[in-house]
């Protein structure tokens, strides 16, 4: 007989908060606990690309859907700069979310390689709404997270060689 659950359980990701106002330090890691169910002591270090920000990365461990949970978190503050990823799992694609102040929120799905995926229905969308190819340039950069990635780029090279914190959450 075939097993019917054919999805896991359980999944990880990492947090990287790659800006976040001294002020607002304490109000992410109670996020982050909240969230997880389990107490987030980030180690904090300044953020080289912007005078007066704070930088901290935790990896986490929780159900799927648990990256969506903290982006739902996280983005209350606009003022973080930040990005969500989980992992695939079986059943499962990965997502990335990435927050910037400006242009909101991107969410994309992505393989175990992290690649951005693209289903053929959102291509196929894509094509008949932009019938000439800069149209569709601008739509595929949009679904990419083109400029998302561009502005967060400066404040991913300010976190080399910070600490990274572990979190798992707590189930029951």
């Amino acid at each position: 007989m075939r097993n019917l659950n054919q999805f896991a359980d359980l999944t990880s990701g990492v947090v990287y908060i790659h800006a976040a106002p001294v002020a607002l330090c304490p109000h992410v890691e109670w996020a982050l606990s909240s969230t997880l169910n389990a107490r987030a002591d980030l180690k904090w270090s300044s953020q080289a690309a912007e005078d007066g920000r704070m930088r901290a990365t935790v990896d986490w461990v929780g159900p799927v859907g648990t990256g969506a949970r903290l982006t739902n978190a996280l983005r209350e503050w606009s003022g973080l700069l930040f990005e969500v990823t989980e992992n695939p799992s079986e059943g499962v694609d990965g997502e990335r979310f990435a927050y910037a102040p400006g242009l909101g929120l991107w969410r994309g799905s992505t393989s175990a390689n992290g690649d951005v995926i693209l289903g053929e229905m959102q291509l196929r969308t894509m094509l008949d709404a932009q019938p000439d190819s800069f149209g569709l340039a601008g739509e595929l950069e949009s679904a990419l997270g083109t400029a998302w990635d561009e502005a967060l780029e400066p404040y991913r090279m300010g976190g080399v060689g910070a600490e990274v914190t572990w979190l798992r959450q707590r189930v029951g």
